[in-house]
C-alpha cells in the first residue's frame, strides 16, 4: 500500500478497515477513498467549545470535561455503571448499561474525561445515558475542536469514529491531489451562481468552521450545499442526454401499420371510447414508432386515466407490422392484472398473451421461451423475470414498461436488448401513474419525450375524501361494517408493519388484530413488504376476488390492482404522509359504479404542514395539482412516495428542495453537451452511483 493512499485506494487496503467493516462500508455505497467526498454528514455535533456542567439543561446536547469523583456498579433491575463527573460549577452523572472491565479500568476515581452526549433528568440528577468519551491528559486539556464534528449517515456497526476517520483521509488526499475535485463546470457558470468552488465545498461540509449557519445547513440551503446539488443535478442531466443520443443512434422497426385493418378491429371492439387526452397521447405514440428511430416516450397520467389501453394500442401496432411487443410491471400481481386487460381487448384477434414471471416454471416456462424466442408469441406479460438470461425475442418491435420509477435506467436498457441485434434497437414505451411537475420530469426522464394524459374517463366518480381525528376510529370501524353488509371492500392502510416506540404510529399488524376483534363477522386480510412474495400476492388476490372484505396494509399496496368492490380507504397517520403517496393510495379506489370514500385518520395536534396536506387532499383530486403542491411545501414526504426506487439515487440534491435550480441545470447540461464535451465523462463518473448488477427480483 502507498504510504500516502489516493482517492482510489480501495477501502479495504485502508489501515484498520477489514473484510466485516469494507462490508459494511459497501452497503453504503463506499468502496473507494473518494467515495467518502461526497458522503456528506446528516448533521454536525459542537465540539469546539466546552459547557459548564452548572449551566446544564435537559435536552441539551453538549461538550463536557471534568474530573471522575465516584464511580461504581448499581444493581437493580438492569446492571448499569456510574460515574460521577464533575468541573467546579456542577456535576452529572454518567450511566453505562453496556460495558467491560477495561472501560471500568480507564473511568477510575480522578480521571480526567470529555465526553458528548445529550443531557436527560435522571432519577437523582441529571445524567448523560452512554455518551461518546475519552480520557484527557493534562497537556491536552485546552486542545479543542477546531470546526463542527462531522455526524455521517450509516449502518449497523459501523461507528463513526471509522467514517471521520476515512473521511479525514480522503480530505488528506485530496491536499496531495488536488487535480482529483478539479473544476469541471465551467468557472463563469460557478460565478455567475454565486458558488464556491467545488475543493472549498467539499471541505466546508465535511468540517464546517465554528460561525457556520447550522439552520442555514440543516436546512440544505448553505452555498456548499448548493453547489455540491448543482453538480450532482448537473451530471445526472448530463447522462441520462448521453444515454439518449447513444440510443438514438441505432436503427428500429417502423412500424406503420396504425391504419391498418387490425389496428381499425382493435378499437372497434373496446368498450368504451378514449378520451381527448388518450387519443392526443396515443397520436404521439404513433408518431414515434413509425420513425425508423428508437421511440424513447413516457406517458404521464394521474390513476385511472387509462394508460394501459394506449400500450395495447401501440402493442398492437407492432404486432399489426409482424413485430412482438412485451410488457414489464413491477409485481406479479400487476403483471396479472395487465395479462388480463390485454386478453380480453386482443380476444377478438385471435392474439394470444403470454406471461412470464417467477412463478411460471418447468415446461411452461421452456415452451414460452422457446417460441418467444422463435418469434411465434407476439405479445408476453412479465415481471423482472422478462430481464432474465434465457429470455429472448425474436422480432422485439416494442418494449413497455409500467411504473417506471420501480426500474431502473440500467433495467431498462437491459430490457431493450432482449430485442437489439446490431445497430438495431425496439421502441420503448413507458408509463407511470405518479404525476409529476414538467420541470422535474424534464430532469428524472431527460432521456424521454414525455406525453400527459390529464383527463379522466367519463364516468369515473370523484371520490370524497374526509380528515378525521383518530379519536374517531369506532365510527370508522362503524362505517366498515356497514360497509361490509352492503357487499363491499376496505383498505386500511397503516405507515408501520409492527407496535414501534412511538405510540402515535399505528402498526399493521395489530390494527389487522383489533379489527379481527372488532368485526368477526368480516374476513380481514394483512399484507406488508416483509411478507414473502408468494403469501402477500395471495392475500391480494382474495381480496381483488372478494375472498377478503378488509384489507390491512402498508403502503405496499400505493402501486397495486383494481377492485371495484373497494369503496373505502382509511389511511393511518396520514399527517405523517406525503401529498404524492396519499393520492396514490386514494387512487385504490373509486374504480367501480358506487361512491367511495377515503378517510385520512391524523393523530391531533396537526402542524401547520400536515394541516396544509391534508387540506389539499380534501380539496382537489387532480394529481398534478397535488404534484405542484407537494412541491410548493416541500415537506417529508417524497414526490414519488417514500422510496424514490429505480430513481437514479442521489448523494446530496434533493429533488423537491433544489427544484428552484433545475432550469439552470438544463441550461448549463446544454452549454456542457455543446461547447466541453471532453468533460463530461469525468463529470458522470464522479457523480453518477453505478446501479446494483441486474438480477431478478
Amino acid at each position: 500500500m502507498p504510504t500516502t493512499p489516493r482517492l482510489t485506494t480501495p477501502l479495504g487496503r485502508m489501515p484498520g478497515v477489514g473484510p466485516a467493516t469494507e462490508s459494511r462500508l459497501a452497503r453504503l455505497g463506499l468502496r473507494s477513498l473518494g467515495d467518502l467526498l461526497f458522503h456528506l454528514p446528516l448533521r454536525y455535533i459542537d465540539r469546539t467549545r466546552i459547557t459548564p456542567m452548572g449551566s446544564l439543561r435537559p435536552g441539551d446536547e453538549a461538550l463536557l470535561q471534568g474530573r471522575i469523583e465516584l464511580c461504581q456498579i448499581r444493581f437493580g433491575r438492569r446492571r448499569s455503571l456510574l460515574c460521577r463527573l464533575s468541573d467546579g460549577t456542577g456535576s452529572i452523572l454518567l450511566r453505562f448499561f453496556h460495558f467491560n472491565r477495561t472501560q471500568q479500568a480507564m473511568l477510575e476515581h480522578g480521571a480526567i474525561l470529555r465526553c458528548w452526549g445529550q443531557v436527560r433528568a435522571g432519577p437523582q440528577a441529571l445524567e448523560m445515558i452512554h455518551p461518546e468519551y475519552r480520557r484527557i491528559h493534562d497537556a491536552e486539556r485546552d486542545e479543542l475542536e477546531q470546526a463542527l464534528t462531522p455526524v455521517y449517515p450509516t449502518t449497523e456497526r459501523l461507528p463513526q469514529s471509522v467514517l471521520r476517520r476515512l473521511a479525514a483521509a480522503a480530505l488528506a488526499a485530496v491536499e496531495q491531489e488536488p487535480e482529483a475535485l478539479g473544476e469541471l463546470v465551467p468557472e463563469r457558470v460557478i460565478r455567475g451562481l454565486a458558488l464556491p468552488s467545488l475543493r472549498d465545498a467539499v471541505m466546508q461540509m465535511h468540517l464546517p468552521p465554528p460561525g457556520m449557519d447550522m439552520e442555514q445547513l440543516l436546512a440544505g440551503r448553505h452555498p456548499a450545499q448548493r453547489r455540491l446539488a448543482f453538480d450532482e443535478l448537473l451530471a445526472h442531466q448530463i447522462s441520462l442526454r448521453l444515454l439518449r443520443r447513444e440510443v438514438r443512434t441505432f436503427t428500429a422497426p417502423g412500424l406503420v401499420a396504425a391504419d391498418s385493418e387490425p389496428m381499425r378491429h382493435f378499437f372497434g371492439r373496446l368498450p368504451f371510447k378514449l378520451t381527448r387526452a388518450q387519443r392526443r397521447a396515443l397520436r404521439d405514440v404513433q408518431r414515434d414508432l413509425a420513425a425508423d428511430r428508437p421511440m424513447l416516450r413516457l406517458v404521464q397520467g394521474d390513476v385511472g386515466s387509462g394508460k394501459t389501453v394506449i400500450a395495447a394500442a401501440a402493442a398492437m401496432q407492432a404486432i399489426a407490422s409482424g413485430y412482438q411487443a412485451a410488457l414489464m410491471a413491477p409485481t406479479e400481481l400487476l403483471a396479472e392484472q395487465h395479462c388480463g386487460n390485454l386478453s380480453q381487448w386482443f380476444a377478438a384477434t385471435g392474439i394470444p398473451v403470454v406471461m412470464l414471471t417467477g412463478r411460471v416454471g418447468g415446461r411452461v416456462r421452456r415452451q414460452a421461451l422457446q417460441r418467444l424466442a422463435g418469434g411465434e408469441l407476439m405479445l408476453a406479460v412479465g415481471t423482472h423475470a422478462l430481464l432474465q438470461e434465457g429470455v429472448s425475442f425474436g422480432r422485439l418491435g416494442l418494449a413497455i414498461i409500467d411504473e417506471q420509477h420501480r426500474f431502473g435506467v440500467h433495467q431498462r436498457l437491459a430490457f431493450l436488448e432482449k430485442g437489439s441485434a446490431p445497430d438495431f434497437f425496439p421502441h420503448q414505451l413507458v408509463l407511470t401513474a405518479t404525476p409529476i411537475p414538467r420541470t422535474l420530469a424534464m430532469t428524472m426522464f431527460a432521456d424521454l419525450d414525455v406525453s400527459v394524459i390529464d383527463e379522466l374517463p367519463p364516468g369515473r366518480k370523484p371520490v370524497q375524501t374526509v380528515a378525521a381525528s383518530s379519536e374517531r376510529r369506532a365510527e370508522v370501524v362503524q362505517a366498515i361494517r356497514h360497509a361490509g353488509a352492503q357487499g363491499r371492500q376496505a383498505y386500511w392502510v397503516c405507515p408501520r408493519i409492527e407496535e414501534t416506540d412511538d405510540a402515535n404510529v399505528q402498526a399493521a399488524e395489530e390494527t389487522a388484530r383489533l379489527l379481527i376483534e372488532q368485526l368477526p363477522a368480516m374476513r380481514i386480510g394483512l399484507v406488508h413488504g416483509r411478507m414473502p412474495a408468494r403469501e402477500r400476492d395471495g392475500v391480494m388476490q382474495a381480496f381483488r376476488g372478494g375472498g377478503v372484505q378488509v384489507l390491512v396494509a402498508t403502503t405496499v399496496i400505493e402501486v397495486g390492482v383494481d377492485v371495484p368492490g373497494a369503496t373505502l380507504m382509511v389511511i393511518e397517520n396520514a399527517e405523517r404522509l406525503g401529498l404524492a403517496q396519499l393520492h396514490q393510495l386514494r387512487g385504490r379506489i373509486g374504480r367501480g359504479k358506487d361512491a367511495s370514500t377515503c378517510v385520512l385518520l391524523y393523530k391531533p395536534p396537526l402542524s401547520a404542514l400536515a394541516r396544509e396536506r391534508l387540506e389539499t387532499m380534501r380539496a382537489t383530486a387532480d394529481g398534478f395539482v397535488i404534484a405542484e403542491k407537494d412541491l410548493e411545501l416541500r415537506g417529508p414526504g417524497e414526490l414519488l412516495g417514500a422510496r424514490q426506487t429505480g430513481l437514479q439515487r442521489m448523494r446530496v440534491a434533493d429533488l423537491a428542495r433544489d427544484a428552484r435550480i433545475l432550469p439552470q441545470v438544463q441550461r448549463v447540461a446544454d452549454l456542457m453537451i455543446e461547447r466541453h464535451p471532453e468533460r463530461l465523462p469525468e463529470l458522470t463518473r464522479r457523480w453518477v452511483i453505478p446501479e446494483p448488477a441486474l438480477g431478478v427480483v
